[in-house]
């Protein structure tokens, strides 16, 4: 089931962050998987502007999430996470698929993310998700805005790049 998270849900939110992130430690990416999760004020502010979604299990306990920013007309997809316990039951898909409706219905052009070219469970992911890579003459300000602060950062000792999904 996807719902609108709730403020209740944000340290839930916070421990799959904390158990995705973990699996980064195994490409050699200790960084990343060390990297504290997003605040609960930060999470408190999607939750807020009806902009963040959880995928609960059938005790309505988060299995995984999705928080959007808007961003040069298109719904961003800021943070998508599934705790790896519930990897491969499309919980990550399907809250994609929730977001792109959402958008639709927004009028957004498109979802956009930016993400690691070559973890599996990244760049990969997302094309079977139904995105492309932009190239750099694609990138917007706001995307540009963006990988500059993931630059800023520290996450450019990895590749990264922006994708885009049509609506």
């Amino acid at each position: 089931m996807i719902r609108p998270a709730r403020r209740e849900d944000i340290p839930r939110l916070r421990d799959i962050e904390r158990a995705a992130g973990a699996l980064f430690a195994g490409l050699g990416m200790t960084a990343v998987a060390e990297d504290e999760p997003p605040s609960p004020e930060l999470l408190a502010e999607f939750v807020e502007h009806g902009r963040a979604w959880v995928h609960a299990d059938e005790q309505d306990v988060p299995m995984g999430y999705v928080v959007v920013e808007l961003v040069d007309g298109c719904a961003h997809v800021e943070q998508v996470s599934v705790d790896p316990a519930y990897s491969g039951r499309r919980v990550g898909a399907g809250l994609v698929d929730h977001v792109a409706a959402w958008a639709g219905k927004q009028g957004a052009a498109a979802l956009t993310l930016t993400t690691f070219t070559e973890v599996p469970w990244n760049g990969p992911y997302y094309e079977r998700c139904g995105f492309r890579w932009l190239k750099d003459a694609e990138i917007t300000p706001g995307l540009r805005e963006i990988r500059a602060a993931e630059t800023a950062h520290g996450l450019d000792r990895w590749p990264r790049g922006c994708m885009r999904r049509e609506l």
